[in-house]
């Protein structure tokens, strides 16, 4: 109970920002609308503004304009519609369909579709207006949607902190993975190893997560001056995904294997666990370095010895299950280096070499 309460601050916590965010700027475009402007009630101000903003953090960026769009267009086509025609069951279906078909010949995509739909019906659906409380709205929808790009660019989301929410997750859960993998390998147990590769079979939902918050990152980088200057810390995360991802694919053919070594009831010697802890120390310092920390070395030191243990281990037995093992962790480590920055063929030396560098 206490953790799901830790988790639900948690969230909170990082949402307070984009919460005050939306009803700072939800207040200053009703304020534009009544005091500079002059519209009386202007409702769809500050609704432009929660559906541009309101969007996950993760999902804004170029997804903001389009949500800005769409509710323009929906509540001009809307308006004019109903202004000619009125409401009605047959009137609604006519506005969704041409709201609809004005913003696909925009060129716009599925979000932009939808949301114009749905501007289009809250329209619809409202008492019928005048011509002049027709304009009213359409400008107030500009105005909301102005409002929320600006505030969008003006003061976004911390694009590093972004990604290191859905990645330090990621990571954690891999390393645990690992250890279950090499606890269920000590014990020679069926049950754990299949309890292990599940595990690693479920870290797939965060990665698709994790991905696209670094695409929103590098997003907020392009489009909001003020948080440019985190540009080198995002490049980084960015360039550590994709190793990251081949981490986790080679750790769920890893717990494959180590099952049917299992399975098989074949010899293990106990240097290839000894790896995989080693393999997942090394998760864990890449963690750190990725936060800030000064972990490289000791990250790259880690995967090595990995490496180094595992390919060792072939001494001790000659069996093809061992061998699929090893290759495996072997594989891991280089993502491993790969997820520092080096290059492929850098890191295919390290590991190649490994064994005789650390004297193992």
């Amino acid at each position: 109970m206490r953790s799901l309460v830790d988790d639900r601050l948690s969230v909170l916590r990082f949402a307070s920002w984009r919460i005050v965010q939306i009803g700072v700027a939800a207040a200053v475009a009703w304020l534009i609308a009544t005091r500079l402007v002059g519209h009386y009630e202007p409702f769809f101000a500050p609704i432009a503004v929660v559906l541009v903003l309101g969007l996950a953090i993760e999902q804004r960026g170029r997804r903001a304009y389009e949500v800005a769009l769409g509710v323009a267009i929906g509540i001009a086509v809307a308006d004019l519609i109903v202004l000619v025609v009125g409401t009605g069951t047959w009137q609604l279906m006519l506005v969704i369909g041409l709201a609809m078909s004005a913003a696909i010949l925009s060129g716009g995509g599925v979000l932009l579709v939808n949301q114009a739909a749905i501007s289009a019906v809250l329209v619809a659906t409202l008492p019928a207006p005048d011509l002049a409380e027709s304009t009213h709205r359409f400008v107030d929808a500009l105005i909301g949607g102005g409002v929320a790009l600006a505030a969008n660019a003006i003061t976004p989301v911390d694009p590093v902190r972004l990604v290191r929410r859905y990645l330090e997750p990621l990571l954690s859960r891999l390393s645990g993975t690992l250890v279950d993998i090499a606890d269920a390998l000590d014990h020679h147990s069926h049950e754990e190893i299949v309890a292990a590769l599940e595990r690693a079979r479920e870290l797939d939902p965060a990665v698709r997560e994790m991905k696209i918050a670094v695409e929103a990152g590098q997003e907020t980088i392009s489009l909001a001056p003020t948080r440019r200057r985190k540009r080198g810390r995002v490049d980084q995360l960015a360039a550590a995904a994709e190793p990251i991802d081949l981490m986790i694919r080679n750790t769920r053919v890893l717990a494959r294997g180590c099952q049917r070594a299992i399975d098989l009831d074949e010899h293990i010697p106990p240097v290839v666990s000894d790896s995989i802890r080693d393999l997942a120390t090394a998760v864990a310092r890449l963690d750190q370095h990725l936060g800030g920390s000064p972990a490289r070395s000791a990250t790259r030191e880690s995967a090595l010895r990995a490496a180094a243990k595992a390919t060792a281990a072939l001494k001790e037995t000659s069996n093809l299950s061992v061998s699929v093992i090893v290759g495996q962790i072997r594989s891991g480590a280089t993502d491993l280096l790969l997820s520092l920055g080096m290059s492929s063929d850098d890191a295919l030396k390290e590991v190649r070499n490994a064994r005789e560098k650390l004297g193992l």
